[in-house]
């Protein structure tokens, strides 16, 4: 939950994008006015995507990425445009491309590459999507909009909770359909044989991400939740995809100049050395099921069934089932408004409430009550509980809402529970809002993964999470003098 004061007075990110100029192939010259209306809308896509998102801060790493990114679009079709790779600074597992050379790569998707090639096989393949227009064709079916919503459900894994009517912004999420996943990888195994990397790199990287796919689902259906998954068919082509190999060797065979060898796995780890993993500092941090903030220094709990999604701008918590849904966020209230209850009935003038009452939470001025007939991910006219806690010159807005329920949400007591939990956060447990990071090491004579797990900070699945990271899944072991990715 980031910066979240600076840009919460109009939350809804949503952008006004209007019809996207079509043209044809990328490979035929373009009239300069249809590439520039091209640019004007990807430039407007980033700015809903990094304020939803957040961009990775590390200054360093994001130069590595537009450098190796820069090294492929150079052999692209498309060498002269003005490409711009970006690290958006969430956990999950995932790339996209938009238009106009606009590509994103996730933070959490970087701990899952052994080296610069694979690095490099995922950007190729997002450079591809937009060489190949998929997006613009998609758009011959679709108006792209709510491209906020877009970018929630892409890193949440949460589609159904977003507003996604249009098919171009379900192409992102979802892909593109198997012939334009495939062309993708056909032409980002181009770029990286011309670039000087080995193309079987795409094959390594979809090996990776489907091990890392079938263990997000395996733990999604443990946790009772919807998985997680890597956008696309990029990550669920079979190992064995005869189209897929014969694309690879034919990018090699073709790219005569390239060395087709170049790996840097030193470089490559050196690089994402220290990489937050889980959520950043910025963010704030969920130890099991409490939530952690060091820049405003406060803390709550969610019950310990929920899932806790912590996005840049706002926090979720979801009920199993999805039979509840809590989203906080803040608000800055004008000067001469500093009371919650009175902030809140401003806010919510011409609503129908019901229950409302003053309180004090741990020593801090709040408001509450129920709204009726209001929007929520289960309809537009729910009946919705509203907390307000003023706190940090901010108010912290709780909106709980239930899949069923009268006078009230059903779940208004797990909503009432959870604001009583906001706190002042005390001294000793600052140290729990510091983010885990990645560490490489050298594995020993006798260094086991196991040994690792448990040295590891990773609070679930340790060691499937470590050998899923290091390309060891499921059963895999270290060899002595190997470097190694652990989580500290």
């Amino acid at each position: 939950m980031r910066q979240l004061a600076s840009r919460l007075a109009s939350l809804a990110l949503g952008v006004a994008v209007g019809t996207l100029a079509l043209a044809g192939s990328p490979l035929a010259d373009e009239k300069p006015q249809k590439e520039s209306k091209d640019i004007q809308t990807a430039k407007q896509m980033h700015v809903a995507f990094t304020r939803s998102m957040g961009v990775h801060q590390d200054l360093e790493l994001q130069d590595y990425v537009q450098r190796v990114g820069e090294k492929l679009a150079a052999v692209s079709e498309m060498p002269d445009l003005e490409w711009h790779f970006t690290i958006v600074d969430t956990d999950d597992v995932n790339a996209f491309a938009t238009l106009g050379g606009y590509v994103y790569i996730s933070r959490g998707i970087l701990p899952y590459f052994q080296n610069e090639a694979d690095l490099a096989a995922v950007l190729g393949h997002e450079i591809g999507h937009i060489t190949a227009e998929h997006l613009k064709k998609q758009n011959r079916k679709g108006m792209i909009s709510g491209l906020a919503s877009v970018a929630t459900a892409i890193f949440t894994g949460m589609p159904a909770l977003a507003d996604l009517t249009n098919m171009a912004g379900q192409a992102i999420i979802s892909g593109y359909g198997r012939d334009a996943e495939l062309e993708a990888d056909r032409l980002g195994a181009s770029y990286l044989a011309r670039a000087g990397y080995d193309p079987e790199a795409i094959i390594d990287v979809i090996s990776t991400l489907k091990d890392q796919d079938t263990f997000e689902r395996e733990r999604a259906r443990l946790e009772g939740r919807e998985p997680r998954l890597y956008h696309g068919v990029f990550a669920s082509h079979p190992d064995n995809d005869t189209r897929l190999k014969e694309a690879v060797a034919l990018a090699g065979k073709n790219a005569s100049a390239a060395t087709g060898n170049m790996s840097n796995a030193e470089g490559y780890l050196q690089a994402i050395q220290g990489l937050p993993v889980g959520s950043s500092a910025r963010q704030g941090m969920v130890r099991e099921n409490r939530f952690y903030h060091a820049d405003f220094q406060f803390t709550l709990a969610f019950p310990r069934d929920w899932q806790i999604v912590n996005q840049p701008d706002k926090i979720l918590a979801i009920a199993p089932r999805k039979e509840h849904y809590l989203e906080i966020r803040t608000q800055s209230p004008p000067a001469d408004l500093t009371n919650p209850r009175d902030f809140a009935l401003r806010g919510l003038a011409n609503k129908r409430l019901a229950r409302t009452e003053t309180l004090e939470i741990n020593g801090l001025k709040a408001w509450t009550g129920v709204v009726r007939g209001d929007p929520s991910p289960y309809g537009q006219a729910t009946n919705v509980r509203y907390v307000v806690i003023y706190y940090a010159n901010l108010m912290w807005v709780f909106k709980g809402a239930s899949r069923s329920g009268m006078e009230a949400p059903s779940g208004d007591p797990f909503f009432l529970s959870t604001a009583n939990t906001f706190r002042r956060m005390r001294g000793n447990e600052f140290a729990l809002a510091e983010p885990y990071r990645l560490r490489v090491v050298q594995a020993k004579d006798d260094t086991t993964m196991e040994t690792l797990a448990a040295e590891s900070s990773i609070q679930k699945y340790p060691l499937q999470q470590l050998r899923l990271i290091n390309k060891l899944y499921p059963d895999g072991e270290p060899k002595p003098g190997d470097y190694v990715k652990t989580v500290k």
